[in-house]
């Protein structure tokens, strides 16, 4: 049998954009005589649609694009994922579906059975579970088809049961997985883990079909593939780009095939042999420093993901304000290389504590980028609004508001020229900064979108290294000044923060891994910094609550994916 993996990069809600890379992949596999083509969960309608799902006219979409494609399955079978109306009341109205369509028919509705609301997911927010289960006929052949979370319970055993023990009694010759599998910096390894494990317990082949490209601040980065019964790997289709791949199956006969049930392993967790991931919970945030292919995953990424934002909201150019430091540099390359220079606008503003080499640093950046930028002084505007603040303020000492006047004045500077010339200012604070509340709500916390947000100082530093490995693309001499957000006179950050690299792993352990302080004491950290950095990121919640869409490259990134209380009191 002759399977196209088609792995596209489909906008939420946008039918004629989707239905025409749907209806253009479709053709193609016709002319490559293709048995079947196979496409990712929720497909057409784009991953995830949330709350459009609750519009009628949006499910009426989902009907009569299958209209449009119902014609093109007369000369090969396709599965799609969609949205798609639960018959069977009471219950949630909609499944998250997958359907089998051929000769001009709808053959057979699969759906979802399992559905996450961990991290980033809320599909039981919308869908009802599947609970019958049967696998589809296709060229003669018995196909097993599941939904993303449905191959995932053979290694976390969250649920209940797995729907592939009940199929795989029906003797299935493959399995076919479709899915929408965001991406993190681990995530390939935890998905061939899973999909390894799967083809060892059933002992059949796998086709896995995953969404590639960003929706807003979730990165799919593909990876589409197919195994064999022993996880060889037939094909591994690109990452964080689209790919349209032919595989050529040689299914044995039906009689060859072994007979359910046949479960390689003990139980339901069982897991091919092989490496486990890395579970070092104080290390594991340093690993990224010495691997290359980490890095590289995160580089791709977050340009995948800066270039999707834009052109799915219609927007071409970025503006950043340039402070001379190693964030606003990263941001800068980064836009540039995703953008093009002549798309990014650099701004300058410096103050009266802004040293000469943070202007030189930013001057010499933009110098090599070849992107255009503008110096706007702020120091007459803030000492205009503290004069105006004078009859209020006193003779109060100059401390925290005289500070967040100057980022809150570059702020409202940066969204004029936003609002005016139509550029989107992309936000520059990193995760550490964020996490802990070293930051001005309405001043650098402006933007649209955050591209470091989810990386760590540490993890900042190593990915600017990693930048300049060929070509010193950063100045060096940005990488090797003490950060600084230059606020008053000889401002570090080391002033009010621990240092960075144990102030990032008491983080990683507290927000990726869920570890409160007594885990934290175990692992090495004095009871003084984990005290100070909890209270931190706890009393830090309500700024976070109003920050941007942040660009996810880790298993935890603020925002959907970590849901916590504004005023809660949690004693660790």
């Amino acid at each position: 049998m002759k399977i196209v993996l088609a792995q596209l990069n489909f906008h939420v809600g946008n039918f004629s954009y989707n239905l025409g890379k749907i209806v253009d992949s479709i053709r193609k596999a016709i002319m490559e005589k293709a048995d079947l083509i196979v496409f990712s969960e929720l497909s057409l309608t784009g991953y995830p649609p949330r709350d459009f799902l609750n519009y009628p006219g949006f499910i009426e979409k989902c009907r009569t694009s299958i209209e449009e494609i119902l014609p093109l399955s007369l000369d090969i079978d396709i599965i799609l994922g969609l949205p798609w109306e639960n018959p069977n009341r009471p219950g949630k109205a909609l499944y998250n579906a997958a359907l089998h369509i051929s000769g001009n028919k709808i053959k057979q509705v699969v759906a979802k059975a399992l559905l996450p609301t961990y991290d980033i997911f809320d599909e039981y927010r919308y869908f009802e579970p599947g609970s019958e289960f049967h696998c589809l006929e296709i060229k003669g052949h018995t196909v097993a088809l599941t939904i993303c979370e449905d191959l995932w319970n053979i290694e976390n055993g969250q649920y209940r049961f797995s729907p592939m023990d009940v199929l795989i009694q029906e003797e299935p010759e493959i399995m076919i997985n479709i899915a929408a599998s965001p991406f993190f910096y681990r995530q390939k390894e935890a998905r061939i883990q899973v999909l390894k494990a799967n083809t060892h317990r059933y002992n059949i082949p796998l086709v896995y079909v995953n969404h590639v490209g960003a929706q807003t601040d979730l990165l799919f980065d593909g990876g589409s593939l197919a195994l064999d019964a022993e996880n060889n790997f037939l094909v591994e289709a690109s990452y964080f780009e689209e790919d349209f791949r032919i595989l050529d199956f040689a299914l044995k006969e039906k009689s060859l095939v072994k007979r359910a049930p046949h479960l390689r392993g003990a139980d339901q967790g069982s897991q091919v042999p092989g490496a486990k991931l890395d579970k070092d919970i104080k290390h594991i945030s340093l690993e990224i420093f010495h691997n290359k292919e980490l890095l590289k995953r995160i580089h791709e990424a977050l340009l995948m993901g800066i270039r999707d934002f834009f052109r799915k909201s219609g927007f071409k150019k970025a503006v950043i304000g340039l402070s001379g430091g190693i964030d606003s540099a990263l941001v800068m390359v980064l836009a540039t290389q995703a953008l093009g220079p002549e798309n990014v606008f650099g701004v300058l503003m410096p103050s009266r504590y802004s040293s000469e080499h943070s202007l030189e640093d930013a001057y010499e950046l933009m110098k090599r980028l070849g992107t255009k930028g503008i110096e706007i002084p702020i120091e007459s505007i803030t000492q205009s609004a503290q004069a105006e603040l004078k009859p209020l303020f006193g003779d109060l000492p100059f401390g925290l508001a005289e500070e967040n006047i100057q980022s809150r004045t570059r702020g409202l500077l940066l969204m004029a020229i936003s609002n005016k010339l139509g550029y989107i200012l992309l936000n520059t604070s990193n995760k550490s900064e964020a996490a802990v509340g070293y930051g001005t709500l309405y001043g650098d916390m402006c933007g649209a979108i955050s591209v470091i947000g989810d990386l760590y100082k540490t993890q900042v530093f190593a990915l600017c290294r990693y930048l300049n490995l060929d070509k010193e693309i950063i100045p060096l001499n940005i990488l090797v000044k003490a950060p600084s957000a230059e606020l008053r006179p000889d401002q570090k950050d080391s002033d009010s923060l621990p240092d960075y690299a144990e102030l990032d792993s008491v983080l990683f352990g507290y927000i990726e891994e869920n570890r409160d302080f007594d885990d934290l004491i175990q692992d090495g950290f004095s009871r003084e910094l984990i005290h100070r950095t909890l209270n931190l990121v706890n009393k830090a919640e309500f700024k976070r609550y109003q920050f941007c869409p942040i660009l996810r490259v880790s298993s935890k990134a603020f925002g959907m994916g970590r849901r916590m209380p504004l005023v809660g009191k949690y004693d660790q």
